[in-house]
């Protein structure tokens, strides 16, 4: 009994890390974001919300539509 007691357990956490483990990747993506390659080797990722992303993020999207068409 006991080592089946153990193995439930076992199982139970793996898929529990799992499932937030794919939870956090998929809110994730749905995020918009903005990444900005410098010339110095350095990346400045831009995320929705943050202050001077908005005007980053407009011009980003109309980019994307125009490319997509």
């Amino acid at each position: 009994m006991r080592s089946r007691s153990f193995l439930t357990g076992f199982l139970l956490a793996i898929g529990s890390a799992s499932a937030a483990l794919l939870f956090r990747r998929r809110a994730a993506r749905r995020r918009e974001r903005a990444e900005l390659y410098l010339a110095d080797g350095t990346l400045v990722s831009l995320v929705d919300g943050q202050p001077g992303a908005d005007r980053l993020l407009e011009h980003a999207r109309e980019l994307l539509t125009a490319a997509r068409a």
